[in-house]
């Protein structure tokens, strides 16, 4: 079975869950109910990476040292990979570990250290004594490169789960090792991190270069779920119906989330008003 098999009801349910919290936004601030879905309906919100960048704005901001590489794949992606080589604690003769950090789906390398020193793993582990790496795959914001392609192209999107795992993983892994001298990587992967670490060590891959692997909510099957938003989501085949209306880029506050909602929230079965019944089911129950 392909990777990408295993991950189109995840994926589907992601989407929706991205297009509902969006359509809750436009209602809180619209008086057009009826009309809600149309304020979502232009592109007026085209993903953009930050002015300052991840380092700038973020990292070193509290303080902490921060550097920027840029990777390319065998397939041509060049890749965005932030470094934190220590903590606050300032450079110091230690030996200290890589360890890379891949993010989840729909997000980027940005939520590693998104919240406070004390509360972002990214921040936590430089202090720790480890040597943190954080990854971007190609398509977010700050991974928008390619030797021939730009994100205008189709062809640029032309890709699934197994190249992530094929191309991106190993690029950044090898990178990393090769960089800090030859050290085995701990690897730190949440959702989309976990698919595709698993699909390289299903097939015997980086076995050699990794130290260790911490996985945050691995992907699994979600035949047993009862929420009527999921179930119906993979039922009409959402990631794929997306590609059969034209779009080659998930914007969840584009024109796609019209779309996407105009399927979703027909069903009387399907709250659209209430987001986190929709994708947890009802709490009471």
């Amino acid at each position: 079975m392909a990777q990408k098999d295993l991950y189109l009801p995840f994926l589907a349910l992601s989407i929706i869950a991205c297009c509902l919290m969006n359509l809750q936004t436009v209602l809180s601030s619209s008086s057009r109910m009826r009309n809600s879905t149309d304020d979502i309906s232009d592109d007026k919100c085209p993903p953009q990476p930050h002015p300052l960048g991840m380092c700038r704005s973020r990292v070193a901001a509290y303080g902490y040292p921060c550097e920027e590489y840029h990777v390319t794949t065998e397939d041509g992606y060049i890749l965005s990979l932030k470094r934190i080589p220590y903590g606050l604690s300032g450079a110091t003769e230690m030996t200290r570990t890589p360890v890379l950090l891949f993010h989840g789906l729909l997000v980027d390398g940005f939520c590693w250290v998104l919240s406070t020193p004390k509360q972002s793993l990214g921040f936590i582990l430089a202090d720790g004594g480890f040597d943190v790496w954080i990854a971007n795959s190609r398509g977010t914001e700050s991974s928008r490169r390619h030797t021939t392609l730009s994100p205008q192209d189709p062809a640029f999107w032309d890709w699934t789960w197994d190249q992530l795992a094929d191309y991106d993983l190993p690029a950044v892994l090898e990178f990393v090792y090769n960089r800090t001298g030859g050290m085995k990587v701990h690897y730190v992967g949440h959702s989309l991190g976990t698919l595709i670490i698993l699909a390289a060590f299903s097939e015997n891959r980086l076995t050699d270069i990794v130290r260790s692997a911490a996985l945050l909510c691995p992907i699994a099957y979600l035949n047993s779920m009862e929420s009527r938003l999921i179930l119906l989501a993979t039922r009409i085949f959402l990631a794929e119906t997306i590609h059969m209306l034209g779009y080659h880029e998930f914007n969840p506050v584009g024109p796609v989330a019209k779309e996407v909602l105009g399927k979703v929230c027909v069903d009387p079965e399907v709250d659209c008003y209430d987001l986190f019944s929709a994708v947890a089911g009802n709490s009471a129950t």
